[in-house]
């Protein structure tokens, strides 16, 4: 599969690992109408390619995102038909995230402010730069939080570090966000991309990608609901599909076999469909 041309990110692929780069270095990677559109399009792009098993997002030069472009082309809320609801730029795009059926991984090489601290909230894990900051800076703008955050940051970090961050908007460096539970490890700028390499890389060698996938979905769709049973519903059909599908004969023979597994099936052709009478909102 040819590599898409974005406006506002770069994207390329190499040995299974697709990294998506925010590329508006001139306004710090701030974001606009076109990049929301980008984002949503670039995990369709990579859901749907086989040959792609995790994807990285990081930012092109000193910052990941400086937050929402506030000239020209702002992402502004639309003019609303009558009946229809308002939806946050930021917002369709962490629902798009959520949606995904690979896993997705957080590079920050800087700061990410804003929609730029809210995105990462999305993704399985955050890995930051040491020049990297954080910032939920909403009401310090007169506005209040978007991108689903009031969702995803008080299940990453509890609900008093989140409103604590989100009641004074103050920035606040990686190694607050490590010691709060917001970022998975903080590294040197040159090594963070190595590093979040070597983590998508543990993902892909070792596991089944099916696998994965659906445990990233259980995951998040089961955090909502109310009671075990839920859980245990999908959680059985998902493991029913998998003992009728390749991976589990190829899982079991490595096994016994003492060797590194080749697991055959693919994201997203053999992904079992585990979830009729689910009923959730679509993110489009």
């Amino acid at each position: 599969m040819s590599a898409p041309k974005f406006e506002t990110l770069l994207y390329s692929v190499e040995d299974g690992i697709a990294t998506v780069t925010l590329d508006r270095p001139e306004k710090l990677n701030a974001f606009n109408r076109r990049m929301m559109s980008e984002l949503v399009e670039v995990f369709d792009v990579s859901d749907t390619d086989v040959n792609v098993g995790a994807v990285i997002v990081t930012g092109h030069g000193r910052v990941f995102c400086s937050g929402m472009d506030l000239t020209p082309d702002p992402v502004d809320p639309e003019p609303l038909a009558p009946g229809e609801v308002p939806r946050d730029g930021a917002g369709r795009v962490t629902m798009r995230i959520y949606e995904s059926v690979k896993p997705v991984i957080a590079a920050a090489n800087g700061a990410g402010v804003g929609v730029g601290a809210t995105m990462q909230c999305a993704m399985d894990v955050r890995l930051a730069s040491s020049e990297a900051r954080y910032g939920f800076v909403f009401a310090r703008r007169g506005i209040t939080l978007e991108g689903c955050s009031t969702w995803f940051l008080p299940r990453i970090v509890g609900p008093s570090t989140a409103l604590e961050w989100c009641y004074s908007g103050r920035i606040f460096p990686a190694q607050e966000a490590l010691d709060r539970g917001l970022v998975r490890s903080i590294h040197a700028p040159d090594e963070l991309m190595p590093a979040a390499r070597a983590l998508a890389r543990e993902f892909l060698d070792s596991s089944a990608a099916v696998s994965v996938s659906l445990t990233r979905q259980l995951t998040y769709r089961m955090m909502g609901e109310r009671h075990p049973m839920t859980a245990h519903i999908y959680e059985s059909r998902a493991l029913y599909a998998r003992y009728q599908q390749a991976d589990k004969v190829e899982g079991v023979q490595s096994f016994l076999e003492k060797r590194p597994a080749r697991f055959p099936d693919q994201v997203p052709t053999d992904l079992p469909e585990i979830w009729e009478g689910w009923e959730a909102p679509t993110y489009r």
